[in-house]
């Protein structure tokens, strides 16, 4: 055990739980088998070892590793020298040899990287237990926002996200090359970003990406809703992954009803009324046990602030994607006259939200009446509605435009089944333009131009 050196004055003097058998052994293993270093890097980090030699000596580790030279105790001997890492060549010589004498066994080096973890995960949790017990001290926050604050800590732990401050690039460098060779496998398909469904957006957009923050704004009845909401039954359903729908506008109840519609291939107003034929009912049943399989939440919570989305969002487990409709229905939790400034605020705690949960946010917004008196009417970043701050920090906006909508305004009469643009006016991963999709309003649904010929 060794005493906590931390600047916490309620922590001075407290024992820090290490294992100095496990942490010696695992940097032995390196230098008995250097192969194994290549699975090392996946599962620590320097700050994962509690004693300073032994994270300046796998930092040297992951360093030679990533710029590909060898590893050996030749090797690592001259980097101990040249970091000064020992008092003296003579003691780096000793302690590389004990390390080398003192591995049991490489075969159970799992079993000693899971201790090492172990203990740093106590070492954090002592740590975060002493900042939470400070800050409810001598903060003059409120007590919701303490609760918030250590909410967080301890979700980062969970998550394995150490504040450690600054990082070197030789840290993630790993990171960053694993993932390369990754998206270069056969198995690219899994690391690509997350799929719409519409290959037309997913050829512009790429896919979407972990972290992104996406705007889909429109006006109203043009259908950013029902977009919104197939893009999670192709993500639910055919790739089989976790949405989370937050819908400050519907029930859930017409969430479902909307769902059930578009799937079913069902007109809504049928529903609606409950005026249903038997082949009705039979591709009612077909779609609601299709959706009953699907990993689809759905949560209806009224004027929901971007705290409580995420203190809900951290019990789900393996998520993949969160679809908020729509921004100007959120509430910041503040009393405050400057809307302009609530929304920034907003859309900032939602860009974070995207990146603490590494998984995309799709957010519905409004736009402004700039398109109704605009000759041609097609929207553009300026009309995004109460915010510049919505376009600065989204990676990714698009926009939905018909042009049968403003002709059914003006009273001509157009087809249940038209085209919308879906035109991606910012992308900070590529190339931005419009993809061109149909729209069948009776069924609330958007297809391919592929699947509607």
């Amino acid at each position: 055990m060794k005493t906590l050196e931390n600047d916490n004055p309620l922590l001075l003097g407290m024992d820090l739980p290490y294992s100095l058998e496990a942490e010696q052994s695992v940097l032995g293993a390196v230098l008995v088998e250097p192969g194994c270093l290549s699975e090392l890097v996946e599962r620590l980090r320097p700050d994962s070892f509690y004693r300073p030699q032994h994270k300046a000596l796998f930092n040297e580790m992951v360093r030679m590793f990533t710029a590909g030279e060898p590893v050996d105790f030749i090797t690592l001997l001259e980097a101990a020298k040249e970091d000064e890492i020992f008092q003296s060549e003579q003691e780096a010589k000793i302690y590389l040899s004990r390390l080398m004498e003192i591995v049991p066994s490489v075969r159970n080096l799992g079993a000693y990287v899971d201790i090492i973890l172990d203990k740093q995960l106590t070492r954090n949790l002592i740590e975060i237990s002493g900042d939470i017990l400070n800050n409810a001290r001598e903060s003059g926050a409120e007590g919701k926002l303490l609760l918030d604050s250590a909410e967080q800590k301890i979700y980062d732990i969970r998550q394995g996200r150490d504040a450690r401050g600054l990082v070197p690039i030789s840290d993630t460098l790993i990171e960053a090359y694993d993932r390369i060779n990754k998206l270069s496998g056969e198995d690219r398909e899994q690391y690509l970003g997350l799929k719409t469904g519409y290959s037309a957006v997913d050829g512009k957009l790429g896919g979407l990406n972990k972290s992104d923050l996406v705007i889909i704004a429109a006006r109203p009845g043009l259908g950013k809703t029902s977009f919104a909401l197939n893009i999670a039954a192709k993500v639910a359903m055919k790739q089989k992954k976790n949405v989370a729908i937050f819908s400050l506008e519907m029930s859930s109840e017409q969430i479902t009803s909307r769902m059930l519609s578009c799937e079913a291939m069902v007109e809504s107003w049928k529903l609606r009324i409950g005026s249903l034929e038997a082949s009705d009912w039979t591709r009612l049943a077909e779609a609601a046990q299709m959706l009953n399989k699907a990993n689809i939440l759905i949560d209806d919570t009224a004027g929901i602030t971007v705290s409580e989305m995420k203190a809900k969002l951290r019990r789900v487990k393996n998520l993949d994607l969160v679809i908020v409709d729509y921004l100007q229905l959120m509430s910041s939790g503040k009393r405050s006259d400057n809307r302009v400034q609530e929304v920034s605020e907003m859309t900032r705690n939602l860009k974070l939200m995207a990146k603490e949960l590494n998984v995309p946010v799709i957010v519905l917004s409004q736009l402004s009446r700039g398109t109704e008196s605009r000759q041609g009417h097609k929207p553009m970043l300026s009309d995004l509605r109460e915010s510049g701050s919505i376009e600065q920090d989204a990676d990714i906006v698009m926009f939905l435009y018909r042009e049968s909508y403003y002709q059914q305004q003006e009273g001509v009469a157009t087809p249940e089944a038209d085209t919308v643009e879906v035109i991606v006016a910012k992308n900070r991963h590529g190339e931005t333009g419009t993809a061109t999709l149909c729209w069948d309003g009776q069924f609330t649904k958007f297809t391919t131009l592929e699947e509607d010929r």
